[in-house]
């Protein structure tokens, strides 16, 4: 058994202006989207310490281009496999791309030694996914654009060690902002994005305790980081320091596991 394994997240990028979160555990380097520039995720990626040539393959959770933008550039560039579902890739903007893992949801599949179950979510996406990624040791969540925290995902929520979890708007911020009222309506539907109090139900009513959480896709617009940490951590009755979120534009965070 290898039990030694490390397991390290790295938050990259968070938020409607581009999104990229990698986990590497022992040889295995795994991106979850890539909604930058080719050349901003690569800068990205070596100031947290990895090598885009040893990237093992980048998984796609939606097409939206805040998720996909530098996608096709770093698989052309360094020859890294794009895994989605295919209604993700059909749905793609991202040019002829010639190294790509086709998976299904809710079919687990394996990445090295780390198991990728791909979890249906509810957003306006053709077949959006979370992940739930596991090794021996360690398990992991990532859940960003969705509307809702349906039984798949609030299972695996449960479970995990650790979680990248959506806490996209403050609803009063929403409410009195300056968005148009269907795009106020479709942001607070089971197909948008979840808010503040909503992640924190979740986390409350899985059972994840005082684990410490990610924060993610926090709006520019309708969110406050300090906002939305003081929201999640009083509803879940921990200390602020339990609860993170990146804060500004090339801010990064690295969580050891």
């Amino acid at each position: 058994m290898r039990v030694g394994l490390s397991f390290e997240v790295h938050v990259l990028a968070s938020g409607s202006d581009g999104n990229c979160t990698a986990v590497c555990s022992d040889d295995v380097t795994i991106l979850i989207d890539a909604g930058l520039s080719g050349r901003q995720l690569t800068t990205l990626i070596k100031s947290a310490g990895m090598d885009p040539k040893q990237i093992t393959a980048i998984l796609l959770t939606h097409e939206h281009i805040d998720h996909v933008r530098g996608a096709g550039v770093l698989s052309r560039k360094y020859e890294i496999p794009i895994c989605c579902n295919a209604a993700t890739l059909a749905a793609c903007e991202i040019g002829e791309i010639t190294h790509k893992t086709i998976f299904k949801t809710l079919e687990e599949f394996e990445l090295g030694h780390l198991k990728i179950m791909p979890l249906p979510i509810t957003h306006h996406a053709a077949d959006p996914n979370a992940f739930f990624i596991s090794s021996e040791k360690n398990k992991f969540l990532l859940a960003t654009d969705l509307g809702k925290v349906n039984n798949d995902v609030f299972e695996a929520l449960g479970k995990a060690d650790f979680a990248v979890i959506e806490a996209n708007h403050d609803l009063r911020m929403l409410e009195n902002g300056p968005y148009p009222i269907m795009l106020k309506r479709l942001i607070k539907s089971e197909r948008g994005h979840l808010s503040n109090i909503d992640c924190a139900h979740a986390l409350w009513a899985s059972g994840y305790g005082d684990k410490k959480v990610f924060l993610a896709h926090l709006s520019k617009n309708n969110n406050i980081p300090d906002l939305a940490i003081r929201t999640v951590s009083s509803l879940l009755g921990c200390r602020d320091d339990k609860v993170d979120c990146l804060r500004s534009a090339g801010d990064i965070r690295t969580i050891t596991l």
